[in-house]
Parts: C-alpha cells; sequence; structure tokens
C-alpha cells in the first residue's frame, strides 16, 4: 500500500517564515512545526498544502517547491515540506495550534521544532536569504 502523503507548509512572508506551535496530540504538545497536513484522494500536494493552509490559519497560500527530504511520521504517512507564500489574510491558529510566530533568517534556531521539521530549516533559511521579486 502506498504511503498517504502530509504536507507541511513553510508559509513564506516578507522574508520571515511562519512557525506553528502544536497544543495537540499530547506528544507533540508544545513543539513547533509547518503547519499543514494530510493529501486527500485526488488531490495534488500542492491542492492540499493550500486546503490545509486555509483550515488551519485562515489564509490563501500558493505553494512555491516541494524542500528536500521525506520523513516517515507513523506507519502509512510519509511528510514532505514545500515552500509556499502568503497570497492574503492573517494568519490565525485556528486548529491544533496555540501560537504562530514569523521568523526571519537569524530567529530559525529560537523555537524548539519538531524533528522533521528542523531538518528544513538550513533550506529555509536559504528561502529566506532570496531576494524576492
Amino acid at each position: 500500500m502506498e504511503n498517504r502523503i502530509v504536507v507541511g507548509g513553510a508559509l513564506i512572508h516578507q522574508g520571515r517564515v511562519l512557525a506553528a506551535r502544536r497544543s495537540a496530540p499530547p506528544e507533540v504538545a508544545g513543539y513547533w512545526e509547518f503547519p499543514g497536513g494530510k493529501a486527500e484522494p485526488g488531490e495534488t500536494q500542492e491542492q492540499a498544502l493550500e486546503r490545509e493552509l486555509h483550515e488551519e490559519l485562515g489564509v490563501r497560500a500558493r505553494a512555491l517547491r516541494q524542500l528536500p527530504g521525506q520523513w516517515p511520521i507513523r506507519a502509512g504517512l510519509e511528510l514532505r515540506i514545500w515552500a509556499a507564500e502568503l497570497v492574503s489574510g492573517d494568519p490565525q491558529p485556528l486548529e491544533d495550534h496555540s501560537e504562530l510566530r514569523w521568523l526571519g533568517p537569524t530567529e530559525l534556531a529560537d523555537v524548539d521544532w519538531l524533528e522533521h521539521d528542523r531538518e528544513v530549516l538550513p533550506h529555509i533559511a536559504r528561502l529566506l536569504a532570496e531576494p524576492r521579486p
């Protein structure tokens, strides 16, 4: 059976990336992550990411590109993290998160990331350093 894909979104806006502090489930509560969720059958990863960011944060975002790496979360689930840009809205912690924080390139180590999210931080730092049109 093929793994179900979970997409995480490194939401970038004005040279910063959004970190979300988990409120549930208990084993990850208090850790920070790139928000997202499971892709539904028939949905592309891009569509899933844009839908999940809308559901979890109340924003419109555009998926840009998948970042290197993929991580098994538990049996049958595989995480892939995407860079995305904020199109409209002001992110709110609507589901599964207790706090949101915009982090610049020098602040990425200021929060206690979930392990797989921590692994993409070098890629995020490079993205934040890129000049934006």
